[in-house]
């Protein structure tokens, strides 16, 4: 699987596994789903949970979309092919989970667990999301290129806008609230539940705007599928409520077109060095 074409993949396209007839899958990490060297966080969310729905459809279980996904960073992979190994570690009516593990070069990379059911399709009882434009405003903030943590190659995927009103880093301010607002869709297509799992890990990291800058890698994250996006741009607010010693945590609620909330996610992460 080539992971250095020059025409850019869609996420569903880049998301695409490779069965090995036991559980096992390859795939290949993608420039254009990273920042920097670092294939994106929220990508490799999507690809867990892509390789769970794929293992369970080839044991002919009915379908089934992702309800949640968490994962544990142990190294960053590089750009490039990757193992996935798949256990299915309950199989319900309701509710499946399926451990799977990112492996490259022999060394485990990423170890995930996949929730796994039906998404919802009724309106929901109680929906209490930010309050948002449905759109960017003709002033916010295109990301692309460099940006602190290295080359935004996200951008050739998908069109990312950021609040300039929460965005002091880019100003040169140092004292603004650990707290941005971002739009997001893909280039190709409408957003669905996996180009959700992306988005909740979009923005740049919210510590940047208390004088941070460079990497900030993930150690923890756990996202959660509340409902299939309807088409249009995705809303993500995300906030830190402590930065302490070197971590810190990050909050994430992406809403679609309607206002609903489609994904929600919290994330433990470390503070760039000085």
């Amino acid at each position: 699987m080539t992971t250095d074409d020059h025409e850019p993949a869609s996420l569903r396209a880049a998301c695409q596994v490779r069965s090995l007839r036991d559980g096992t899958f390859t795939a290949g990490l993608r420039s254009e789903w990273s920042i920097g060297n670092h294939p994106h966080g929220g990508f490799l969310l999507a690809l867990l949970a892509r390789a769970a729905v794929v293992a369970l459809a080839e044991r002919g279980e009915p379908r089934m979309e992702p309800l949640a996904v968490s994962a544990e960073f142990l190294r960053p992979p590089a750009i490039g092919p990757v193992l996935l190994r798949t256990d299915v570690r309950k199989l319900g009516r309701r509710a499946t989970v399926v451990s799977v593990g990112l492996e490259q070069r022999g060394r485990s990379c990423v170890e995930g667990r996949v929730t796994l059911g039906r998404l919802p399709v009724r309106p929901p009882v109680w929906n209490d999301g930010p309050v948002m434009a449905a759109e960017p405003p003709p002033d916010a903030v295109t990301l692309s290129d460099q940006t602190s943590e290295g080359v935004f190659h996200l951008a050739r995927g998908c069109h990312v806008r950021l609040d300039r009103a929460t965005a002091g880093y880019l100003a040169g301010r140092d004292g603004d609230p650990p707290r941005m607002r971002l739009w997001t869709r893909p280039r190709d297509g409408e957003p669905d539940p996996y180009f959700a799992l992306l988005a909740c890990d979009i923005n740049p990291p919210v510590v940047f705007n208390l004088g941070s800058s460079g990497w900030a890698p993930t150690a923890q994250i756990t996202a959660l599928v509340r409902a299939r996006p309807q088409p249009g741009w995705l809303r993500v607010r995300a906030e830190s409520m402590s930065v302490q010693e070197g971590w810190f945590d990050s909050d994430a609620v992406v809403l679609d077109a309607h206002g609903r909330i489609v994904c929600q996610a919290r994330q433990l992460a470390l503070s760039p060095l000085p």
